[in-house]
């Protein structure tokens, strides 16, 4: 979808998700980027995850049909790596230049890494002063495997599409849902599908960064098996009742509230930790997003939960858009908060 016409970006952002594919373009650079193309195409579930060559083949011609309908005429594209398919940790490391850290990292690596050192691709950030040791330094530690890299680059360059930059989800995200002057520390949760990305940051860098394995499906699957209703029945009634526990004599909440207990717990977890490790430092606020963000009173329950503010995530929010698409991308804003982070890169 074209909502502006104008000069072209160099690249535009590319979320090969679970159930769609997402594309955004922008133009401009730093605080002036305009929001210039942008568009989804649902795909079957399991597409993107499958490493048969009939079904990259229509992966493919799934994304070019969408940048197609979108407008885009960029061949450049930054593209994600599913958090299922990448490695990321915060740790601490002596300090050093950035040509020693570059040499000294694959050693770091070697014992942290799930995946052979030569048989993986690794990134890293110098983040800043470790919070438990002066005299040590934080890096962010990315790795992801040769073969997903290879594949993901040899399906889109097969498309006609140069590749200029590969980012996890989890970054994606957060680069779209936190301002970028900000100073306080946030946790951002994309509730997706099949997993949810948290992210905890500080700065608008991330310290802490978790997949949990509890997503949409999870809490579909609890409807289903706890009411006996098919998947459709069970999609209806979630997004119409959510936690609201005074509706239909509370039974979807009783039949959901099991599995969202599941993932609070995670939540939990990872605000502990991170205040542990930070002890000066107070979590401010809780953003939400993805297609279980619009459950009824799910923002709130969390809320209630953690004694914590808690917000849904708008996807466009450091990007100017005129006034008369506000309604349209507001109602997109849970889908596309990844594919609007690497259109936000300064790649």
């Amino acid at each position: 979808m074209s909502i502006l016409s104008g000069g072209q970006s160099d690249f535009f952002g590319l979320d090969i998700g679970t159930t769609a594919v997402r594309a955004v373009q922008l133009k401009g650079v730093g605080a002036s980027r305009s929001l210039e193309h942008y568009g989804q195409l649902a795909i079957p579930p399991g597409l993107s995850l499958s490493d048969a060559a009939a079904d990259r083949s229509k992966l493919m011609q799934a994304v070019t049909e969408l940048v197609k309908q979108a407008g885009i005429s960029s061949k450049n594209v930054a593209v994600n790596v599913p958090s299922g398919k990448v490695f990321m940790a915060v740790i601490d490391m002596n300090r050093m230049t950035p040509e020693e850290t570059a040499k000294a990292i694959r050693y770091q690596a070697d014992s942290l890494i799930p995946t052979p050192l030569d048989k993986s691709t690794i990134d890293w950030a110098i983040l800043g002063e470790s919070p438990k040791d002066r005299t040590k330094m934080e890096v962010l530690l990315t790795s992801v495997t040769n073969s997903f890299v290879e594949s993901r680059l040899d399906m889109l360059e097969t498309g006609g599409f140069n590749v200029v930059a590969l980012e996890p989800d989890s970054l994606a995200m957060l680069r779209a849902m936190v301002p970028p002057e900000s100073n306080d520390a946030q946790m951002v949760l994309d509730i997706g599908s099949l997993s949810t990305d948290l992210v905890v940051a500080l700065g608008a860098a991330p310290r802490l960064i978790r997949a949990i394995p509890t997503g949409m499906e999870t809490i579909v699957r609890s409807a289903v098996q706890n009411l006996n209703l098919d998947d459709s029945q069970a999609r209806q009634y979630i997004f119409k009742f959510g936690l609201s526990a005074g509706k239909l004599d509370g039974q979807i909440y009783n039949a959901i509230i099991d599995t969202i207990e599941v993932l609070m717990s995670e939540i939990d977890k990872s605000i502990k930790f991170f205040q542990s490790r930070y002890t000066n430092v107070k979590l401010e606020k809780i953003t939400i997003t993805g297609g279980a963000s619009a459950l009824p009173e799910l923002p709130l329950y969390v809320a209630n939960k953690f004694a914590i503010g808690v917000e849904i995530g708008n996807a466009w929010r450091n990007i100017n858009y005129p006034t008369s698409a506000q309604n349209d991308l507001l109602m997109a804003s849970s889908h596309f908060a990844v594919a609007s982070g690497l259109a936000q890169r300064s790649t």
